[in-house]
């Protein structure tokens, strides 16, 4: 896909692909319906308050890059609100899955994404939902995802969409703060290799002495 999108178009974006699967009966959405999900608590990341003027703007950005467009409902007194990606992307119902939570709840592992995206579409497994992903990473017109270099302390790679171009360095990103356990835990573990290395470094200084004290003792035989 050769547009970006802004955080904003992209959480509206993914709120309209979203309750078009999850709530088709309500769907397409209400100006006001669609705010709601923007602001909702449950299943985003991060959690917003943005007001009806903010989505409007998405919105209306959405559809010139032909993303989005407003319906008119017979039995609607107002404007009713879809999403087009389709039209743009030829997604599978699994792969809109993935891309759609990537976009909702940021960057996760393969398998927080077959927890989370089961709501949508069913995955096998996580090497499945590996397989989706590397088909959105390797996507001709621009990869729609794309893999988390792993930072100290996480055990598991995780993914993110590329909707809205170019992945931050999280290396730089502000982190969530420690639990007091785990800071507890380092705290241990810092003190641990500090007796360790003072014990290796006490080690090597009695063979020294040891040595010393055996040449001192060669002289007087």
């Amino acid at each position: 896909m050769n547009v970006i999108l802004s955080p904003m178009e992209a959480r509206v974006l993914g709120c309209l692909i979203e309750k078009a699967v999850t709530t088709p009966e309500y769907y397409p959405l209400t100006l006001s319906a669609l705010t709601a999900a923007c602001n909702q608590k449950s299943n985003r990341d991060p959690i917003m308050q943005a007001d009806e003027k903010e989505v409007v703007r998405a919105l209306d950005s959405l559809r010139e890059k032909k993303l989005a467009s407003s319906v008119a409902l017979a039995n609607s007194r107002v404007p009713k609100y879809r999403h087009n990606i389709l039209d743009i992307l030829a997604l599978t119902p699994q792969q809109l899955a993935l891309l759609c939570e990537l976009v909702l709840r940021g960057p996760q592992t393969t398998g927080e994404l077959r927890t989370h995206a089961a709501r949508m579409v069913p995955f096998t497994d996580t090497a499945e939902v590996q397989s989706i992903l590397s088909e959105l990473a390797a996507w001709e017109g621009g990869a729609l995802a794309s893999k988390f270099p792993r930072l100290i302390g996480q055990r598991e790679e995780r993914y993110a969409h590329r909707l809205c171009g170019e992945l931050p360095d999280e290396a730089k990103m502000p982190q969530p703060p420690l639990e007091p356990v785990r800071l507890a835990v380092m705290a241990e573990n810092e003190r641990i290799v500090t007796l360790e290395t003072r014990l290796t470094a006490l080690g090597d200084e009695l063979e020294r002495l040891k040595t010393q004290f055996r040449d001192f003792v060669k002289q007087f035989k």
